[in-house]
């Protein structure tokens, strides 16, 4: 690069063969500079003669198209994008005389000009045309993209409008109408509900015009509907301006005390979620969904992309020209959070990308009480764009008109290149982290600054009146007005008697029960004939002629077929059968994780490569013209962003199942935010039901204490009110069922399986086609060998631990010991085990068995709630890690266990 960056100083000769240098290997040389030698090229071709291409012409052609594209790589460093403080300063400027120009050169005629679109052109003008594009009120971050049409096409958007819209008189009109409500809805509830928390939209109110142009204008693109996420600052004004959320269920939010009865807890007004159909000024119909969001400011784009993922499947064909997703972030927390970096590599990857995501940044410059220069390395908060070379506007917040050109822009950009976009709000908080706080303790000279600066909404008004658009009694008329609207709402407020949280997509439920109000008793049936358990069997069992696998696949293939004959069907084609029976009957499935098409454990093998090709062959894709959607796909290293993402896949299709699948199970110590935050309590916060499966790895073989627990113990502390399924499957048979019954049953709710490791090809682990066909998903398993005249002794115990009790049982030739699977957790089938308990009238001494440490495992919660049976405990001593590391140490441990149920086993 630096033998070009001198370019402007060679002759003639020099610089053709610098030239040829470039078209013989383009990419010897950085992008920038491939741009640098297209508007040389232009210049040269312009000029008369190549005698006259030569000399000082030369040099100053070069020296202004080096001028050129330092605007455009460096101009966002100065602009005039910050409201209320002056920017930092950078070095170099971009003054003339920094390209070798002197002011001399300003009013001769260059055709450099060219290069811009605006042809053969004095300096002092291609300096004003630099400056009114690059310079201003918005600042563009985009030439580290790689695609030379995405750089063009941008190129000539903004240099053939120097980043500027010449709006109509109506047009101005109805930018400034949302400026009122915005500012208007603020100002009210600050002297209505004074102290309250309501973390305001002041100071970044020209957000609410920006989503008005986004949503207008992407109707006129061909979108029909948006899935918006962001955190509370600003929520409430978005829910009442831009979604049409009642302004007098919200104000009552502010004064209300008890919900109506179908939501137990609730959740602070700007938390909460809201849909919409709104008719946009062409006449469209455009679906507007806002998904609840907890304080996790970052959480909420995760479940943002998998929902929107979700519908573009399963409404639109695939189509995400449809739908776009609207992700509205803080300064600090994009910069800071890390599932930020998680969502955004997902943008491009073939199971979650969304076709191109709108980012909106409230720019406060400052996080809670953090100054910016304290909350990043980075120049700005937005560079996490730069990983996917996603384009970035900076754009002063104060400056309305500046904003809707840019959001426009980016809508076209999204619809055409299916990208990311980032758009960069510079503005300010006008009161502290929520209106109780008093932001100068910290910022005293920003805040001192921001008590003098007039709203969005009256810079504008003073705009238009200077323009002659509207009369100073005009403005004050609809300020008035609407302030009295407000009035009339907050007395329509008073006539509420209970909240009502208005559930999330009402129409993909009504059909299904709440989970809270549900009858767990009824056993549901998930029984398949076995005629088509055989067929399906088969197909899923039998590969392409015309395509060559590697060895081992055939020999995978010819096993499945084997235990087909046999009638002896281990766990991974069981679970590939419930799948393909669910497929059959035209409920879509898809599978997400870390290595989860071939499994952590090479049990699953879902997908198979064909031999020296990329391609994959998926026999669950191809058991019918007529079958439901299968997807399965490999994620990248992430389980926070992962998991948030596919709890919104499986929140938009409740008539689909959805797996995400740790590798280990462990993992989900990153995704814990997801689980405390929407899949345990989402329905009690906000009557939010889901469906989502997670596939957990956990079971006690002497690996360390990393993979050896799923933490048992943490979803049973967070288990209460129907809220989820905990469940430990024994058999392939269990598991068939269960994942059936998920689907079958007239509610939703998550399912948390904890699935096994070395019991994936344990010889006791199989089970029958007659048991898949006929049986059923039994929350406790009784003892089929234990003989109940004989039994003095019940052990209840779950997961891989019942083969080491059955071996040692036998090992030690007991016939005094019934060993009882509770094979789900929660909810306890309690009644269930009370009736086992009534078949073993002689049994004095009840245990509970488990391979975890005492303070962990389903101990804790199974003392508490059977704490009327006396249960004794044998387990591993407590521990503040879940497994030792040795495998001496392990087996030592596991034999105590043993011994503590057995050596006093026969007692009578």
């Amino acid at each position: 690069m630096d033998k070009y960056s001198q370019v402007g100083n060679q002759e003639i000769a020099a610089v053709d063969e610098l030239y040829q240098d470039y078209l013989r290997d383009p990419e010897s040389v950085d992008e920038s500079w491939r741009y640098f030698f297209k508007g040389f090229e232009l210049a040269r071709t312009n000029y008369q003669s190549k005698s006259e291409f030569s000399g000082e012409n030369i040099d100053k052609e070069f020296a202004i198209l080096n001028l050129i594209h330092g605007y455009r790589q460096r101009g966002h460093l100065f602009t005039k994008t910050n409201p209320v403080r002056a920017r930092r300063k950078y070095k170099p400027t971009l003054d003339i005389e920094n390209f070798g120009l002197e002011k001399a050169d300003l009013e001769k005629v260059y055709q450099a000009g060219n290069s811009l679109g605006i042809g053969p052109a004095k300096l002092k003008d291609i300096v004003a045309h630099l400056e009114a594009t690059y310079c201003d009120s918005i600042g563009v971050e985009y030439m580290y993209i790689r695609h030379p049409e995405i750089v063009e096409w941008m190129q000539k958007k903004m240099e053939s409008t120097k980043n500027s819209q010449l709006f109509s008189a109506e047009q101005r009109k109805h930018i400034y109408y949302h400026l009122k409500v915005a500012v208007g809805f603020e100002s009210y509830i600050h002297k209505k509900f004074v102290g309250q928390k309501r973390f305001s939209l002041e100071g970044a109110e020209s957000l609410i015009p920006a989503l008005d142009a986004v949503i207008e204008h992407g109707a006129e693109l061909g979108i029909q509907e948006f899935i918006l996420g962001m955190a509370h600052r600003g929520r409430l004004n978005v829910l009442s301006n831009i979604m049409g959320k009642p302004y007098d269920s919200i104000f009552k939010e502010f004064y209300g005390t008890e919900y109506e009865e179908d939501i137990s807890m609730g959740d602070v007004k700007y938390h909460l979620g809201f849909e919409n159909t709104i008719t946009s000024d062409n006449g469209s119909k455009v679906e507007l969904s806002l998904v609840p969001n907890p304080s996790h400011l970052e959480t909420v784009a995760s479940l943002v992309q998998g929902m929107s993922r979700s519908r573009i499947d399963a409404l639109y064909d695939g189509d995400s020209n449809k739908l776009a997703p609207i992700v509205i972030h803080g300064d600090a927390a994009i910069a800071a959070q890390g599932i930020v970096y998680e969502v955004i590599q997902m943008s491009q990857l073939k199971g979650y990308r969304t076709g191109g995501t709108i980012h909106l940044v409230i720019n406060n410059q400052v996080g809670f009480t953090t100054n910016y220069l304290d909350a990043r390395s980075s120049t700005y908060c937005t560079d996490i764009a730069k990983v996917t070379r996603s384009p970035v506007f900076h754009v002063n917040g104060d400056d309305v008109e500046a904003l809707v050109y840019t959001i426009k822009m980016a809508m076209e950009f999204r619809q055409k290149f299916h990208s990311d976009v980032f758009i960069d709000i510079l503005c300010y908080r006008k009161y502290g982290h929520n209106e109780g706080d008093e932001p100068r303790f910290t910022q005293p000279l920003l805040y001192k600054a921001i008590a003098k600066h007039k709203n969005p909404r009256d810079i504008y008004a003073e705009k238009l009146i200077s323009m002659g658009i509207m009369s100073q009694d005009e403005i004050q008329e609809e300020v008035i007005n609407f302030d009295n609207y407000l009035d009339d709402m907050y007395r329509e407020s008073e006539k509420i008697e209970k909240l009502k949280i208005k559930q999330f997509l009402i129409e993909e439920y009504e059909n299904y029960r709440k989970p809270s109000n549900f009858d767990f008793s009824k056993r549901v049936d998930t029984k398949v004939t076995k005629e088509k358990l055989i067929a399906l069997g088969q197909k899923i069992t039998t590969l392409p002629a015309d395509k060559i696998f590697f060895n081992k696949v055939n020999r995978i293939i010819a096993d499945r077929k084997m235990m087909l004959s046999d009638d002896k069907l281990d766990w991974a084609m069981a679970e590939l059968l419930a799948y393909a029976t669910l497929l059959d009957e035209g409920h879509p499935v898809r599978i997400s994780g870390q290595d989860c098409e071939r499994g952590t454990f090479a049990h699953r093998h879902a997908a198979f490569v064909v031999e020296d090709m990329d391609e994959k062959y998926f026999p669950l894709k191809n058991i019918s013209p007529n079958q439901a959607p299968f997807h399965i796909y490999n994620s990248h290293l992430s389980e926070y962003g992962v998991m948030g993402f596919e709890y919104g896949y499986s929140m938009a299709q409740p008539n689909a199942l959805t797996i995400w699948e740790a590798q280990f199970g462990d993992f989900t110590n990153v995704a814990q935010v997801i689980i405390d935050q929407y899949i345990t309590s989402a329905e009690q916060k906000w009557g939010l039901m889901n469906n989502l499966v997670l596939f957990l790895p956990h079971g006690y073989e002497g690996q360390g204490p990393e993979h050896s627990s799923g933490r048992i113990e943490r979803f049973l502390t967070l288990a209460a009110n129907n809220n989820m399924q905990v469940v430990v499957p024994t058999t392939p048979d269990s598991l068939f069922h269960l994942l059936r019954r998920h689907l079958h049953w007239n509610t939703r709710m998550p399912l948390v399986v904890f699935t096994p490791k070395s019991l994936l090809r344990h010889p006791m682990v199989s089970c029958t086609l007659e048991e898949l066909a006929d049986g059923g998903f039994n929350e406790v398993i009784d003892d089929k060998m234990a003989r109940p005249a004989n039994v003095t002794q019940i052990v209840f115990t779950s997961g891989r631990l019942y083969y080491d009790l059955v071996k040692a049982r036998v090992d030690r030739g007991d016939e005094s010991t019934a060993i009882v699977r509770i094979e789900q957790l929660f909810p306890l089938a309690t009644d269930q085990i009370e009736a086992t308990l009534k078949k073993y009238k002689k049994a004095k001494r009840l245990i509970w068995a488990q391979d975890e440490p005492e303070n962990m495992g389903a101990w804790p919660f199974l003392q508490r709630k059977l704490k009327h049976l006396n249960l004794e405990l044998a387990s591993r001593p407590e521990s503040g890690t879940p497994a030792g590391g040795l495998m001496r140490q392990h087996n030592l441990r596991l034999e105590k266990i043993m011994n503590t149920i057995f050596s006093e086993s026969i007692f009578a």
